[in-house]
């Protein structure tokens, strides 16, 4: 939320009654805002982008329905086939691709999706088969991508969002644009806030808070308009800036050192069969692992035992949309796994012994640390799913909102440029906020940036060179002087 805003810098001929009086002695006002400016006018461009990129991501898992329709349902009525039998016919149009899960349909009218491993495709991406569950009747062929088996449009807008297209170099815009968004919304809450303050004082008819003030008129209203709209969303802002850091390069690996540490990690489910030893066989579709060569005959006899994994899963409560991990060898256990799907608050699985049908191993969502539950609904959230088309609809607000308070942003920096002389932009906020400040509340604020720059270190980097920028600057104006 870009404030670029120094009321005492504003132009000739602005109603001084509009004004605010000049910060307090030992204010963190002139410093917020000076953070609040440079980050706003230098940052929000990533923010632009990502907040575009990720309002497309939001709403992509009910375009890629309609976009993919014939492929993820049929108008075919009546009782489905087994599931041994889907994969079947699967495998017969990939026969020579090895078959490493399936997701059987779940509902009437939807279509079984059979995964396989390509070696030609790139990491977390997998080739999906889907069926026509009453006939097995195959009806083309996609690549998906993740836990979430992404379709084709998702994934490439899932990307774009992430790295735009450019690989691991292109993470370090998304990292950035998450590593300042919570820094950028919190200053500019307290802006408001304190702005609001000091109007209400003077004039409590007129001052607003979460509304705008519709008499009021050129910068004033941009100002207005700017500032509520960053209050409505900053909660929000906060919470995909949090969310988002858990999926960056260098801050996600802090995320996890810590959770690591508290142990507050996800809980693994053992696949291995007592008795086996070395590294168990089969694959797991969410961890990137290359999955061993496949034999094909006991891949044969783990296919046709699909049904009945799917049975004794079931009478464990482990149902609904599940995808079923395949082994390829005989040494480790079908896994049944309950995926991501709209008002789904648990994602509990089981490990099934094929030769047998017992259960090995039960991971209980229920059972997960505190700290693993939410991170698990928080990304599900982020990711548009949690709540649906309603999760999608709210989050495309939020990104609508977000692009008009960064565009409101600038245009309050454009309208604060001088109407006289050769400058083209607005003058940034003075300098000298560090003297402002208690003594004490400088070695506070400096320890907190050196530590949250650690934990976050785009954002510790970035503002570094902030610094560094506006002190050359600040040098080459003392020697022009």
């Amino acid at each position: 939320m870009p404030i670029p805003e120094l009321e005492r810098d504003r132009p000739a001929g602005t109603a001084a009654a509009t004004a605010d009086p000049s910060p307090p002695a030992r204010s963190l006002r002139p410093l917020i805002l000076r953070l609040h400016f440079y980050a706003g006018i230098l940052v929000a461009p990533f923010l632009l982008v990502a907040t575009i990129s990720g309002g497309l991501y939001a709403i992509a898992p009910a375009l890629e329905q309609v976009v993919y329709r014939q492929y993820l349902h049929t108008d075919a009525t009546g009782p489905a086939v087994p599931v041994a039998e889907q994969v079947a016919a699967a495998r017969a149009v990939l026969p020579d691709l090895p078959v490493t899960a399936v997701r059987p349909a779940s509902a009437p009218g939807e279509t079984t999706r059979v995964l396989f491993t390509d070696p030609t495709l790139g990491e977390s991406e997998r080739r999906a088969v889907f069926v026509d569950p009453t006939d097995a009747s195959p009806r083309g062929d996609l690549v998906v991508y993740g836990s979430s088996s992404a379709l084709p449009m998702r994934t490439w807008i899932s990307q774009l969002h992430r790295h735009l297209h450019l690989g691991d170099p292109g993470r370090l815009y998304s990292e950035l644009a998450a590593s300042w968004l919570w820094v950028v919304a919190l200053g500019g809450v307290y802006l408001w806030v304190q702005r609001y303050r000091t109007a209400r004082r003077r004039n409590p008819d007129t001052a607003r808070l979460l509304t705008v003030d519709r008499a009021s008129r050129g910068r004033n209203r941009t100002l207005g308009w700017h500032g509520a709209a960053g209050m409505w969303i900053a909660v929000g802002l906060i919470f995909l800036s949090a969310t988002g850091l858990t999926w960056s390069k260098y801050a996600g690996e802090n995320v996890a050192a810590l959770r690591t540490a508290l142990s507050w990690t996800t809980p693994a489910l053992d696949k291995t069969l007592d008795g086996a030893s070395g590294p168990a066989g089969g694959h797991d579709g969410h961890d990137g692992h290359t999955p061993s060569v496949p034999d094909p005959g006991i891949l044969d006899r783990n296919v046709a035992r699909l049904d009945t994994v799917l049975a004794v899963a079931a009478d464990n409560g482990v149902t609904a949309h599940v995808e079923v991990g395949i082994p390829a060898g005989d040494r480790t256990a079908f896994t049944v796994t309950e995926t991501r799907q709209p008002w789904q608050f648990t994602t509990d699985a089981v490990a099934v012994d094929g030769t047998t049908g017992t259960v090995t191993d039960v991971n209980r969502f229920a059972d997960w640390p505190l700290a693993a539950k939410l991170t698990w609904l928080s990304i599900t959230l982020h990711m548009g799913l949690l709540f649906g088309v309603f999760n999608q609809l709210a989050l495309l607000a939020l990104a609508i909102v977000l692009v008009t308070v960064i565009v409101r942003g600038y245009l309050l920096w454009w309208k604060r440029r001088p109407t006289r002389g050769t400058r083209g932009v607005g003058r940034p906020p003075v300098r000298g906020t560090w003297r402002r400040i208690h003594p004490v509340a400088v070695v506070a604020v400096a320890a907190t940036a050196v530590a949250v720059g650690w934990f976050v270190p785009l954002l510790g980097l970035s503002l570094l060179g902030f610094l560094l920028v506006d002190a050359a600057v600040a040098g080459a104006q003392r020697l022009r002087a």
